[in-house]
Order: structure tokens, then C-alpha cells, then sequence
């Protein structure tokens, strides 16, 4: 049960962090750079704060691996998507980032020695080919120099993403939990972002629009604090390409938001990817063995 709720609540709040993103990056022409720094810089504040309140903030006994959490989890992946996003359209990039179950397979193989099943790999096709028909319209583009550099960006936040959760699995093999890896990490990513912000000539301007505060808050608290901590403890419990199947549903929560907030239309086609999507998460998490039958004598 605890798996259960583990795994909805990662889908239920990264689904909705999509309306957040965008009436942030309306609210205020402010640069991805500094969209970033803001969410994280909150979600740090409010992870160690809230930590440090319970007694339970410590230093963990291995740093290595919390740095490379911060970079590939809390910046360089957000970088990349946010830069993918201003190039292709977004269900596009959420088709690229639905890959990260098999990132994850391919790197637990490469870091760890997992196997990759059978199961895990037929869940990822059909997540993989109902994102397709969801975003069948958005996909319709022509494609040149721009678009493949945006598939580029997305295909490598998405791997970020995964080796971020190679970094998270090793962190709580060396017996750091998820909330204080969470806690650091946030901390380290906002200071990277700090660094790129300047290091880049921009500035760390604070826009006055309360939508924008609003939704950096929103995507702080609910999308990093929670979101991650929920993301990462079960990854610590099913391994991360079962957990990483997460992210070929959240984008159905997103077009659920789309069709109250910005008017999104159903289509058969859609309808069809969304029936595909939930076989899929069937597949991965039902008790059915791919293993042919033997042959009896």
C-alpha cells in the first residue's frame, strides 16, 4: 500500500507541475536560469528548515554522491528540459522524457548490474506509444535544425534525470534517506544555479507578479519537497526503472490540468494513447511472467 500511494502521489503532483511551469514563465519574462534558482532556492529553504524544526537535518556520511544528485536532479536536467521547451512543443518533450524508465533500466544495468526484464521493457514501449498518440497533434512539426536541437536538449535532461536517480539509489546504499539527500541537494542546486546565472550575465531579478510567486511556490513545495522525496523513496523500494515508469503517466495528469485550465480537446487519438499508457502501467506492475512455457514431455 505504502508503494501505492508513493507512486500516485509522484504522478498526481509531477502532473501538475506542467500549469505551474507555464503560468510562471508567463506571470514574468524572467530566464530559465533564474525560473529554476527560484524553485529550488525555496524547495531548499523549506527542506532544511522543515528537517532542521523535526531534529532529523544531518550530514551525510558520503558527500560525493549528494553533489551528483544536486547537479543531475536539482540543475542540469531542469536546464535542459526548460531549453528543450523553448524550442519544441512541450508534449514533445514529455513523449522524450517518458524514456526515462529505460534510461534507468539501461543505467541500473551499467551501475548497479539490474537486469533488464522482459516486462520492464514492454511497459516502457507501451507508455512510449500512447505518449505518441496523447501528443499526436503536438508532434505534427516540421522538423529542422531547432527541432532536432530540442529533441537534443530533451533527450539529455532526460538523462540527467536517470543518473540523478543512480545518485539517489547510491546514497541510500550508503545509508543517507531521501529527504536529507533532498535537503542537500536542493541547497547545491540552487547555488550551481546561482553561479550560472552570473557566470552566464544575467541577473537575479525578483519579479512583482504574485501568479509567478505563487506558481515558484507551488512547484517549490509541491513539485520539489514533496514530488522528489515521494519519487525518491520509491525508487529506495521498487529500484528506479519500476519508479521511473512514473513519469509516462504524469504527463495524462498534465492533459487532465490542460482540459480545465487551457481548454485541451480530447481526441480518439488521445483517448486510444491514454487506454495504451494504463496497459502499460498493467504490465509493469501486475504478476504476469514473460518467461515462455516449457515444453512438457
Amino acid at each position: 500500500m505504502t508503494n501505492i500511494l508513493l507512486f500516485a502521489s509522484t504522478v498526481l503532483l509531477w502532473g501538475t507541475t506542467w500549469i505551474a511551469i507555464a503560468f510562471q514563465i508567463e506571470a514574468a519574462p524572467v530566464p530559465v536560469f533564474v525560473s529554476i534558482f527560484h524553485r529550488f532556492a525555496l524547495a531548499a529553504l523549506v527542506m532544511v528548515a522543515g528537517l532542521a524544526l523535526m531534529g532529523r537535518l544531518r550530514r551525510p556520511r558520503v558527500w560525493r554522491f549528494v553533489f551528483a544528485q544536486a547537479l543531475c536532479l536539482f540543475c542540469c536536467n531542469f536546464i535542459a528540459l526548460y531549453t528543450a521547451t523553448t524550442l519544441i512543443p512541450s508534449g514533445l518533450v514529455s513523449v522524450i522524457f517518458s524514456l526515462a524508465s529505460l534510461f534507468n533500466a539501461v543505467n541500473a544495468r551499467i551501475f548497479f548490474g539490474d537486469r533488464i526484464t522482459p516486462r520492464t521493457l514492454v511497459a516502457a514501449a507501451l507508455g512510449a506509444c500512447g505518449l505518441l498518440l496523447l501528443f499526436w497533434h503536438d508532434l505534427t512539426v516540421d522538423f529542422d535544425i531547432s527541432v532536432l536541437k530540442g529533441i537534443g536538449w530533451a533527450a539529455l535532461g532526460t538523462c540527467f534525470f536517470s543518473l540523478g536517480n543512480m545518485a539517489s539509489r547510491r546514497n541510500t546504499a550508503e545509508g543517507v534517506p531521501p529527504a536529507t539527500a533532498n535537503a542537500w541537494g536542493m541547497s547545491f542546486g540552487a547555488i550551481a544555479l546561482l553561479a550560472i546565472i552570473y557566470a552566464t550575465g544575467n541577473t537575479l531579478v525578483t519579479p512583482p507578479s504574485s501568479t509567478y510567486w505563487l506558481a515558484a511556490g507551488y512547484l517549490a513545495v509541491f513539485g520539489s519537497v514533496a514530488g522528489f522525496t515521494a519519487y525518491l523513496m520509491l525508487v529506495a523500494r521498487i529500484g528506479s526503472a519500476k519508479a521511473g515508469y512514473a513519469t509516462v503517466l504524469f504527463p495524462v495528469i498534465a492533459l487532465a490540468a490542460s482540459s480545465l485550465f487551457e481548454g485541451y480537446q480530447w481526441t480518439p487519438e488521445a483517448i486510444a494513447g491514454l487506454a495504451l499508457t494504463g496497459l502499460g502501467n498493467l504490465v509493469m506492475f501486475t504478476k504476469v511472467s514473460f518467461r515462455p512455457a516449457r515444453a512438457v514431455a
